[in-house]
């Protein structure tokens, strides 16, 4: 593998987006409609990068290490029509806010979401997705980031022209590649099928492991995630979550069935991981995990 075992294999876990303690969210955003409205936008942003810092501080005390950024940090950051210079006029605040992440050891990440699709054959969209990802990347780069996380998108009934279009649209994008971790889903795209593409773009892979429990492909867990540890050349990321059994499949639960967790680590074997939960209850559903695992071998986690 290309990440380093230590002496005490160690997981860390990490949440999204909001701290439902605080109250806080690091994605308030507003319409379109409204964008222009200057001194909004700008107060909206900086309220946001207010709440980060009130949750790194917050997560650095309960033991949690890894924390994922709204995409609507800086909302509308990437349209044509963003009403002034979001980077000169934020970019202190940004680092700030990474150089305080670096200090508490906490891992940022940011995920964008399904509208973001370099694979689609409609241009005009791979043009917005590209310029999308351009700005996470630069607001990753601000924040001494790590990982910018991505699903592969639509398959446009043909997946094979679909990873070529995703392959062509970001191979040259070499500031977002940086970040660019790719992720399997629960419908289309399995573990096994964002490995080629990640293969073919140099870049790490994310297994989640409720989209592989509803789309596995041919692909047990173990032998997903042993394949996708060996694309890290950093501490290696994985995304848990369990089925809202009240939902449709897919859907998270408000915490993490321990069962759940328990396959994970056996599944994993050892080696330093970071855990990303993902869950309706946020930090809620991070902090029995952070008491049981927060500094134990994965073996004695099990």
């Amino acid at each position: 593998m290309h990440y380093q075992k230590g002496e005490r294999d160690t997981v860390r876990f990490g949440y999204a987006s909001q701290n439902l303690t605080l109250g806080l969210t690091t994605g308030q955003t507003l319409r379109l409609a409204n964008l222009q409205d200057a001194e909004r936008v700008h107060a909206l942003v900086r309220s946001n990068l207010s709440a980060l810092e009130e949750i790194l501080y917050w997560n650095a005390e309960h033991g949690i290490g890894l924390f994922r950024l709204s995409q609507l940090l800086i909302p509308f950051a990437s349209h044509p029509d963003f009403p002034y210079d979001w980077e000169q006029e934020h970019g202190r605040l940004l680092a700030r806010a990474g150089v305080l992440a670096g200090h508490l050891g906490i891992r940022l990440s940011m995920h964008p979401g399904q509208f973001i699709q370099p694979g689609s054959p409609n241009p005009d969209v791979r043009d917005r997705s590209v310029a999308e990802l351009r700005y996470v990347a630069r607001v990753l780069s601000l924040l001494g980031g790590a990982d910018l996380v991505l699903h592969l998108g639509g398959a446009f009934d043909n997946k094979p022209a679909a990873i070529d279009r995703f392959v062509r649209s970001l191979e040259g994008e070499e500031d977002v590649l940086k970040y660019l971790a790719l992720e399997n889903d629960e419908r289309l795209w399995t573990v096994e099928e964002v490995l080629e593409a990640a293969c073919r773009l140099r870049t790490p892979v994310i297994v989640d492991t409720l989209h592989h429990s509803l789309n596995p492909g041919e692909l047990s867990l173990r032998y997903a995630l042993n394949a996708a540890l060996t694309t890290w050349r950093r501490r290696p990321k994985v995304h848990l979550s369990s089925q809202d059994p009240s939902k449709q499949l897919g859907a998270h639960a408000w915490g993490v069935n321990m069962n759940d967790f328990r396959v994970l680590l056996d599944s994993i074997g050892g080696g330093d991981v970071d855990v990303m939960v993902e869950a309706k209850g946020k930090e809620g559903a991070v902090l029995p995990l952070v008491a049981g695992c927060q500094i134990l071998p994965l073996e004695a986690a099990r």
